[in-house]
């Protein structure tokens, strides 16, 4: 006698009665899905970014906020393991340094006024040397990757295997640069010129530091090249323009907000500069070649003198800020008015 199999043999007793099936969710699971989907989507990028916050506070506006502590005590050498113990100076530290008449002032001007002079070189020569490189080679020809990448190497090299490697070419008696203008009877081999002391010692600065940040300026330009479409330059091509008219009425206008941001970050990555000068120089720079960046650091860490140091750093730190403010105001208006 057959019997039939019913429909339901073989299979499990399935899920007790009541239950849904599915797997239980954790008590953070249960607790993500009450809050609205869109309070999710808003709250999700600033809970990314708190980590990179967290450490901003760390590394730079903790160290500023201390700064700005001790630019208001007369920290010196004997007071460096007890900071509490340090008398206040008030505005004392502050009326020193802005005091030309002084001798501190006066070499605060004097460092102020050749960090201006060094900094306005040196970012138009990086802005146009990385202009006319990105506009060469935006043209299709053979090599043109190996040089972009050559151009880069400066920019992509360690600042102090880059400068240390300078320092060695600027030595007078075995550096490369006198061994080349010797050669070539550019130079006497009994008077060879120095190059890291006394006037030459500028112009060697402003060579390094332009060898450095060109390349940066040359790789932000040529990425704001591509976004220009080729289409302009036929059309102005059939109109008879030829490559300077294309550069200065389709590139440098079409450049022009990328070009506000170049010089904003060039101009303060050039004042700022403290790396350069101090592997090129040493802890002394000269006369010549006293950046602000080094003049603050011997007042800090040679003279021990460090609420005097810290009142320059605040000084610094607003002059920057008053640059910065006054020039993105004035870029953004001419943008509205454009």
């Amino acid at each position: 006698m057959s019997t039939t199999p019913r429909p339901d043999a073989g299979r499990g007793a399935g899920p007790p009665s009541g239950s849904s099936g599915r797997p239980g969710k954790g008590v953070l699971a249960r607790l993500t899905d009450r809050i609205p989907v869109r309070i999710r989507r808003v709250s999700l990028p600033y809970l990314l970014i708190i980590p990179a916050i967290l450490l901003e506070l760390l590394i730079h506006l903790v160290p500023m906020v201390i700064g700005i502590g001790m630019s208001f005590l007369k920290l010196t050498q004997f007071f460096l393991r007890n900071w509490s113990a340090a008398p206040s100076a008030g505005l004392s530290n502050y009326q020193v340094a802005v005091d030309f008449d002084s001798a501190v002032g006066s070499s605060l001007l004097h460092s102020f006024l050749i960090t201006i002079v060094f900094t306005v070189l040196t970012v138009a020569l990086s802005w146009f040397l990385g202009t006319m490189g990105a506009v060469l080679m935006q043209g299709a020809f053979r090599g043109r990757g190996l040089l972009r990448a050559l151009f880069l190497v400066p920019y992509a090299l360690p600042v102090y295997a880059g400068v240390i490697t300078w320092s060695f070419m600027l030595q007078r008696d075995s550096g490369l640069v006198n061994h080349i203008l010797v050669q070539l009877h550019l130079a006497d081999d009994s008077d060879r010129p120095f190059w890291l002391i006394g006037d030459n010692s500028f112009i060697s600065l402003i060579v390094v530091c332009v060898w450095r940040t060109w390349p940066f300026a040359f790789l932000v330009l040529m990425a704001g090249l591509q976004n220009i479409s080729g289409d302009l330059y036929e059309a102005s091509a059939i109109d008879g323009a030829g490559w300077w008219r294309q550069l200065r009425s389709i590139t440098l206008p079409l450049l022009r907000p990328v070009n506000q941001v170049v010089v904003l970050v060039l101009f303060l990555w050039t004042f700022n500069d403290f790396n350069t000068p101090y592997v090129l120089f040493g802890k002394s720079a000269p006369e010549q070649a006293d950046l602000i960046s080094i003049h603050i650091y011997q007042s800090s860490f040679v003279t021990w003198n460090f609420g005097s140091g810290s009142a320059m750093s605040v000084l610094l730190l607003l002059f920057l800020l008053v640059v910065t403010t006054v020039y993105l105001v004035a870029t953004s208006r001419r943008r509205s008015d454009a």
